[in-house]
């Protein structure tokens, strides 16, 4: 049975880093489980691996999405098991990184999508992205997956506009009703962890270093493209902060405090998620030798 590893832990444990590592040593590819880093506009808030960091291992399931678009978990089941045939075509090894716990336990106990309302979701879908987004942005999309359709509307008409999206994605979503594909594989669990009192100090050293690294310009940018805090991306610790303080709700110490604060809140959510997990192995964040001799010894010898 073919082995897929895959690599998890609290926000702020290097898993991406551990994740590229592992990829260098055991011929690896990467794909991304963590549904704010698909957005191609969201990256200094978000962690995400630069090019220039990834040396030359192939990543998956990174900037996919622009930051108005959805994705779910359906969705993230459907690529990855894609991306885990190809790799394993090529004799590599797949390595999911996760920070979604939820993109995880779907994928690895086989979630049944069977009977969830594709139909009423695309209609939620569109009527949300047609309240958050001006007919500009709505026709780029249009055109970006339907030129020929684009083409036949005007630019201005926000309304044919949704329903040309709408029917375009309810046709091409027709055939993928059902589960899935997926294969059995052998997946092979890991947690990176840090005593308490670390990861805390950890995680608030990085939103310093994210607010240096110029997160609040990066959100203003965003904001002034349309991003809003009722929208999935907008959602997401370190944005919906900084929105609130940009729409003058909070101070900006505030707002610091308050991703700080719910992104500690945030990993001890997956601590408990982890523990409750079976066939989990757990390895020292800070000693990445170490960690990397266990996995081998348990995987390949």
């Amino acid at each position: 049975m073919n082995k897929v590893l895959i690599i998890l832990g609290p926000t702020a444990t290097g898993k991406s880093e551990f994740a590229r590592i592992c990829a260098e040593k055991f011929n690896g590819e990467i794909i991304s489980a963590d549904s704010i880093q698909i957005y191609k506009e969201l990256n200094i808030g978000t962690a995400k691996i630069k090019s220039s960091e990834m040396n030359n291992i192939k990543h998956h399931l990174i900037d996919i999405k622009h930051f108005y678009e959805s994705y779910n978990v359906w969705e993230f089941v459907k690529d990855c098991n894609k991306i885990i045939k190809d790799i394993i075509s090529q004799k590599k090894l797949p390595i999911i990184v996760g920070g979604t716990n939820l993109y995880i336990k779907a994928l690895i106990e086989k979630y049944d999508f069977k009977d969830s309302n594709k139909d009423l979701e695309l209609r939620e879908k569109f009527k949300k992205l047609a309240e958050e987004s001006d007919s500009a942005t709505l026709f780029n999309l249009l055109k970006e997956i339907n030129l020929d359709r684009a083409m036949q509307i005007n630019k201005n008409d926000k309304y044919r506009i949704i329903k040309a999206l709408e029917n375009f994605y309810a046709k091409d979503k027709k055939d993928d009703l059902i589960n899935p594909e997926q294969e059995d594989y052998e997946f092979k669990l890991y947690a990176l962890n840090l005593p308490r009192e670390i990861l805390y100090e950890k995680i608030n050293q990085r939103v310093d270093i994210m607010l240096q690294n110029g997160l609040l310009d990066e959100v203003i940018y965003l904001k002034k493209q349309g991003l809003t805090s009722e929208m999935q991306a907008g959602k997401s610790i370190g944005y919906k902060e900084l929105l609130d303080y940009l729409d003058e709700k909070i101070t900006l110490d505030f707002a610091v405090d308050k991703i700080k604060q719910h992104s500690r809140n945030y990993a001890k959510r997956q601590l408990t998620w982890l523990r409750s997990m079976k066939n989990l192995t757990w390895l020292d964040a800070s000693n990445s030798n170490d960690s990397i001799k266990i996995l081998k010894e348990e995987m390949f010898d």
